[in-house]
This record gives C-alpha cells, structure tokens and sequence, in this order.
C-alpha cells in the first residue's frame, strides 16, 4: 500500500491552484487601468485585451483605435495580423498530417523535397517545427519583400541558404523553417495548409474570423498596422501579398478567435494527446541538452510551474499569448504597432493578478 503522506505536496499544490483560479477575484479596474496607462507610454493606437482565468473570459475588450484615419475602435472583433502567434497553427496543419499517416516527423526532409541540396539530408520535420534545422532566416535580409514569390520560387531560394550549424544541435529561431512546413503540408496532403486550418481547425473551434491574410478581400473589421517613424504614427510598409499567405505566421485573428483558440488548447481538442504532448516538449538537441521550445510554443517554468507562449512581431502587428499553468491563466494581447511591447502588457497584468508570475529578466521572443 502506498503512503499517502508522499502525495500531500502535490495534492496542496494542485489544491492551490484550484483555490486560486476559482475563488481570487481579478482586479479588473486596475488591469484596464495599467493597459490604458501602458498603451500611453508606448504610444500604441490600439490593443484586443483577454485574460481567461480557470477556463473563464473575466476581461476582453479593445482599447483605442483599429484605424486611426477612420477613427474606428478596436473591440472584440476586430482582426489583427497573427505574425509569429500564427506558427502555433500551422503546427496544427502539421500535425494532423502526421496523425493520418502521411507524414513522419524524424523522416528525412529530402523524401519530401528530393531536390533539396545534400546538406538538407540530415533535416527532419520535426528541426523545422523546433528551430534546430540550422536553416537561416528568410526574413533576415534574404529575399526582396517587394516581390512576390511562389511556392516553388520561395523553396528554390530556401536550398540556396548555407546551414548555420549541423541539424539537431543549436536553437535558431528560422522563418523558413515554418514556410518550408506550409510546403510540406500541400506535398503530403494536396491542399494548401490554410485550407487545412479553415476545415480541420478554425471551423470545429467556433474560430469564425480566423484566415490566410488576403490584400484584395474585402475583411470585416480588419485592423490597420502602424509604425513611429522619428516619433511619428505612420502606416505598415508594404510587403508583397503571396509573403502574407506563407506559414510562418500569416493569420488574421481576432480577439474573438483567440478566445475560441485558448478553449480549444485547454481541452486538447482537434490533436490526439500523444500529439499534444509533443507540442509541449523541449526541443531536444545532440548531446543530451535541450532548448525551451516545442512546437510553436516557448515551454518554461514560472512559480514552480509550467508556462507556455508565444508572440509575434510582423508588418505594423506585435502579438503575445501566454498560458500560465499552475495559476490556470491565459493572457491574451494584439497590437497594431510595430515597436508596441506586448509582453509588457502580459507581465504587467500578471503582476496585478499575482506577482509571482512575472519572471525576472524575461525577453519578448518570436518574430
């Protein structure tokens, strides 16, 4: 028989927790106040605020303006550009291949892309989804962002980049990791990965404005991107539109959407288990180490338990979700600017809700 004294620690922490996300109350007024405060300081047009306590929306709510030259509010509704937040979904679009069978994520990445240069023989699925194939960073002065380019153009380019290091064994966030997991997915599946998304993930989430980035359709409630140019409000640069459709982060979402989204990761819906837990996994590097990131996902420990996040920093849009397990709180923050901070907003509203949630010395991470 064993003795339940060994188990009284982890009862009282599980019981805590419980306690905390069912019975202490949010300070609301004060975490409106500290946003409206915080998007003064950063000079911010407009922010979608949610912050879900025990599976419980207790705030969402825009603040300022969608489009300041039409002077429309941002609420609920209104769409933002994902950036980075994105890849959390293409993992989804990923995932669901390697579910049916049609993908191994520890294959060689060359049975996919045969004409991929010899250096890409040691890549696997799985270095694209983690950061660790050594592939460089399209988006770090690569291509021209004024052209656009096609699948096959993008992929010709992505085989002419240098590895930085030898595939499983240093961390490097990579842009064209994820593009080259958008292309994988139409290989292996027929279908382009947004099409995926929209039948196997946004649709059975109840995400109903969730969607690729088009420059020519007409898109309810869109919101426009900023930027300080010498301390001046001026409007996103422009980017070719076929690089505003590739899978490392070209969603629109809505505050709305993310609501439905967070639901959709606490009951571990759409993936099989064994996948989620994948999702949530280290990156394992060459040699034992491990580096804190699973699969479209930073995994790290805060007061005694897990974190996950991710943000995102893209065309006029800054994004950041953060999950706190223990205290069972989700924090969710888009932005239309470029040099807003959202993780300062995250940590901010933590620290009203319990100090001991803000992490010393954290950087804002994702692109």
């Amino acid at each position: 028989m064993l003795s339940l004294h060994r188990f009284l620690p982890a009862l009282f922490c599980v019981l805590s927790s419980w306690a905390f996300a069912a019975s202490s109350p949010l300070p609301i007024d004060r975490i409106e106040q500290f946003v409206r405060e915080e998007m003064q300081r950063q000079k911010v047009p407009g922010v979608a605020i949610a912050v879900v306590q025990g599976g419980e929306t207790r705030l969402a709510r825009g603040f300022g303006l969608a489009n300041v030259e039409l002077g429309v509010p941002v609420s609920t509704k209104t769409v933002f550009q994902s950036a980075s937040l994105g890849k959390q979904f293409s993992v989804m679009a990923v995932i669901l291949q390697v579910e049916e069978g049609k993908l191994s994520l520890d294959a060689p990445l060359t049975r996919i892309f045969p004409d991929a240069p010899a250096a890409w023989s040691g890549i696997t699925p799985r270095h694209l989804l983690t950061h660790t194939s050594g592939i460089p960073d399209y988006t770090e002065g690569l291509i021209d962002m004024r052209r656009d380019y096609s699948e096959d153009e993008m992929l010709a380019k992505a085989f002419t980049l240098p590895l930085q290091f030898r595939p499983g064994t240093q961390w490097s966030y990579s842009n064209t990791g994820y593009l080259l997991l958008g292309i994988v997915v139409r290989r292996v599946s027929g279908r382009f990965y947004g099409d995926v998304l929209a039948d196997r993930v946004f649709a059975p989430l109840g995400m109903k404005s969730a969607r690729i980035i088009s420059e020519e359709d007409i898109v309810p409630n869109r919101a426009a991107g900023y930027r300080l140019v010498t301390g001046e409000l001026r409007n996103q640069e422009w980017v070719a539109p076929q690089l505003n459709t590739t899978a490392d982060g070209s969603l629109y979402l809505s505050l709305e959407d993310m609501l439905a989204w967070d639901r959709g990761v606490r009951a571990g819906a759409v993936l099989q288990p064994a996948s989620w837990k994948q999702v949530y996994s280290p990156a394992q590097l060459a040699g034992g180490k491990s580096y804190p990131y699973g699969f479209g996902w930073f995994v790290d420990t805060v007061a005694g338990a897990p974190r996950h996040f991710h943000s995102g920093s893209w065309q006029g849009f800054k994004t950041h979700f953060t999950r706190y397990l223990g205290a069972d709180i989700s924090i969710i923050v888009l932005a239309n600017m470029a040099e807003a901070e959202p993780a300062q907003f995250v940590d901010g509203i933590a620290k009203l809700i319990d100090p001991a949630l803000v992490k010393p010395g954290v950087v804002e991470a994702g692109s």
